[in-house]
C-alpha cells in the first residue's frame, strides 16, 4: 500500500481557510436587522427559508471549513520553527470556532420560531430572562475571545513559521482584529446585527488563507523558508 502523501492533504486542508472567508463574505452581504431598533423587521427576516439556508450553507458550513483548516494549518506548523505556537494556537481557535457553531446552531433553528411567534403578536423579547439567556450571552463572548486569540496567535505562527509567507500571517491577523473586534461590540453593547468589520475583514481571510494553501500545494521549493534555516519544534 503507497503511503499517503501528507503534504498534499495537509494542502487541501487548507483549503478550508479560502473558502471559510469566502462563505463568511457571502453571509455578511445581507446581515439580519438589529431586533432592537426593527423588531418586526427582524422578524420577518428570519422566518424566511433564505436565512436558514444561509445560515446552514454559508455561516456554519463556513465554521466547519475554517476548523478542518486550522487542523491542517496546525499539523503544517507542528514541524516549522513556530510549532509549539501553531499547536497551541490551532486549539485555542478551533474551540471557539466549536463555541460558535453553538451559537450559530440556536439562531439557526430557533430565531425562525421566535420570528413567527412575533409576526402572531407574542413579543418575546419582552419574556424575563432566564439562565439560559445568560449562558448563551457568555458562550458568546468566548467565542470571541478565544477566536480573537486564536486566531492573532495563528497569524503570529505563520509569521514565524519560516515555512509560510510571512505577509500572509499578517494579513491572517489583521483581518481576525477586525472581525472579531466588531463581534465584541455587537455581542456588547452595539447593535444586534453582524457588523461591517465582518465583511471587510473576510476579504483578506480569502486572500491569506488562498495564500497559505498555495504555498503548501506548490511543494517545499516554493515556500518561504528562511536562508539557512532548519524546521524545528519550539
Amino acid at each position: 500500500m503507497s503511503t499517503p502523501n501528507i503534504t498534499k492533504w495537509i494542502g487541501a486542508g487548507l483549503l478550508g481557510l479560502p473558502l471559510y472567508g469566502a462563505l463568511t463574505f457571502y453571509s455578511s452581504i445581507n446581515p439580519q436587522p438589529d431586533y432592537n431598533a426593527h423588531l418586526e423587521a427582524w422578524a420577518r427576516y428570519v422566518t424566511t427559508d433564505h436565512y436558514v439556508l444561509s445560515h446552514l450553507f454559508s455561516s456554519i458550513l463556513g465554521v466547519i471549513l475554517a476548523i478542518f483548516g486550522v487542523f491542517a494549518l496546525g499539523a503544517h506548523l507542528a514541524t516549522s520553527r513556530a510549532g509549539r505556537m501553531g499547536l497551541v494556537a490551532m486549539v485555542i481557535t478551533v474551540l471557539g470556532s466549536a463555541l460558535l457553531l453553538v451559537v450559530l446552531g440556536v439562531s439557526t433553528f430557533a430565531s425562525p420560531e421566535q420570528g413567527q411567534a412575533i409576526l402572531a403578536g407574542m413579543n418575546t423579547m419582552q419574556l424575563p430572562e432566564t439562565f439560559a439567556d445568560t449562558v448563551q450571552a457568555l458562550t458568546g463572548l468566548g467565542y470571541v475571545l478565544l477566536g480573537f486569540v486564536g486566531n492573532i496567535l495563528l497569524g503570529v505562527a505563520v509569521w514565524r513559521s519560516g515555512t509560510l509567507p510571512r505577509w500572509a500571517g499578517a494579513l491572517w491577523a489583521a483581518a481576525h482584529v477586525l472581525m472579531y473586534v466588531g463581534q465584541g461590540y455587537a455581542e456588547t453593547v452595539g447593535a444586534k446585527s453582524t457588523p461591517p468589520t465582518v465583511l471587510v475583514g473576510a476579504v483578506p481571510v480569502v486572500i491569506s488563507g488562498a495564500w497559505i494553501a498555495y504555498s503548501v500545494l506548490r511543494g517545499p521549493s516554493a515556500q518561504a523558508v528562511s536562508v539557512g534555516a532548519q524546521p524545528r519544534v519550539q
